[in-house]
C-alpha cells in the first residue's frame, strides 16, 4: 500500500477528491487535512500519488493538502485543448474557485514548477507563497544535454516503465497514453520562456530547490534568484524573502525521493513566511 492510500485511511474524516470542471475540463483532485492550503503540481508524466506520496502524510499533518493532475495525467482525461501553462495556470485558479479557496501557497516540481511560475505570474492575488523544486520557467533554464534530449524523446522510449504503470492504473481511458505522450513530448520540445520580466514582478516568497546535477543550468538558476531580490549579503543588510536551496548529490529524479531535506525546506520556509 502506497504511504498516500495509507494517509487516506488514516484522516478518512479529512480526506476528499473529486473532478473540478475548469475552463472546457474535467480536473481531478484530492484533498488532505485541514489548515492553510497548499497546492502541489506534480511534474511531467506523473500521477499525485507517483510525485507526491511520500509528502502528502506529512504536509496534511497541519495543512490542506490540495493535490492536482493536470491535463491528460492519471485520473485527468486527455483534451484536445492546446496544452500550454498558461491554459494548466487557469486550470490551478479554476480549481481555487471550485474549492472556495482565496489564495494559497503553490510547490510545483518539474513540468508543474514551470506551470507554477506560470500561475504566480497571471494570477498574483491567488498566491501566498511558492515553491519550485527542480524546474524552470524557460527553456534556456536547462542544460543544452536535457533540452537536446527533450527533442529526441520518442513515445516507445516509456514503455513498460513506471510512468505507464502508473498512468494505467488511474488513467479512464488506457488507450489515451500514446496521445498524451505525444502532446507532452511536442510541448517539452517547444521553446518556451515566459519571461525575465515577469518574474522578476513576482510578489509572493518563493522558495527554489534543485539538485546540484539535476539537469538544470545552474548560472541561469543563479540569474533566477537574482530577479527575485535574492542573492544579498544579509550581514549588510536584510534578509530576501525568497530563497535558493542546492541539494549536494542529487540529480532531477533522485532529489524527489529525499522527503525529509524537501519537508525541511518547506518547513523552514513556509513556516517563517506565516
Amino acid at each position: 500500500m502506497s504511504a498516500l492510500s495509507q494517509s487516506s485511511e488514516q484522516q478518512s474524516k479529512s480526506y476528499s477528491s473529486g473532478y473540478a470542471p475548469v475552463n472546457g475540463i474535467d480536473m481531478y483532485y484530492e484533498v488532505y487535512g485541514e489548515g492553510s492550503p497548499i497546492v502541489l503540481l506534480h511534474g511531467a508524466y506523473m500521477t499525485i500519488d507517483m510525485n507526491w506520496g511520500q509528502f502528502i502524510p506529512e504536509l496534511s499533518k497541519n495543512r490542506k493538502v490540495i493535490a492536482v493532475e493536470l491535463q491528460g495525467h492519471g485520473h485527468t482525461p486527455l483534451s484536445d485543448r492546446k496544452l500550454s501553462r498558461a491554459t494548466l495556470a487557469r486550470d490551478v485558479e479554476g480549481l481555487l474557485d471550485h474549492l472556495n479557496i482565496d489564495s494559497a501557497d503553490v510547490v510545483g516540481y518539474s513540468f508543474g514548477g514551470s506551470v507554477a511560475y506560470q500561475f504566480a505570474i497571471q494570477s498574483p492575488g491567488r498566491l501566498r507563497n511558492l515553491v519550485i523544486i527542480s524546474s524552470t520557467y524557460k527553456s534556456s533554464g536547462w542544460m543544452s544535454e536535457i533540452t537536446d534530449r527533450f527533442k529526441q524523446t520518442k513515445p516507445e522510449f516509456f514503455t513498460n516503465t513506471p510512468l505507464q504503470a502508473a498512468y494505467e492504473a488511474v488513467a479512464p481511458d488506457k488507450s489515451k497514453w500514446t496521445p498524451f505522450l505525444e502532446q507532452m513530448i511536442a510541448s517539452a520540445s517547444t521553446p518556451f520562456d515566459l519571461g525575465d520580466a515577469n518574474i522578476s514582478q513576482i510578489s509572493a516568497p518563493v522558495l527554489i530547490i534543485a539538485g546540484d546535477n539535476d539537469g538544470l543550468d545552474k548560472l541561469e538558476l543563479v540569474k533566477t534568484y537574482q530577479l527575485l531580490a535574492g542573492e544579498r549579503c544579509t550581514d549588510l543588510g536584510a534578509m530576501p524573502k525568497s530563497q535558493l536551496a542546492i541539494v549536494p548529490g542529487q540529480g532531477h529524479v533522485s532529489l524527489m525521493m529525499q522527503t525529509d531535506t524537501i519537508l525541511s525546506y518547506l518547513d523552514g520556509f513556509l513556516g517563517r513566511i506565516d
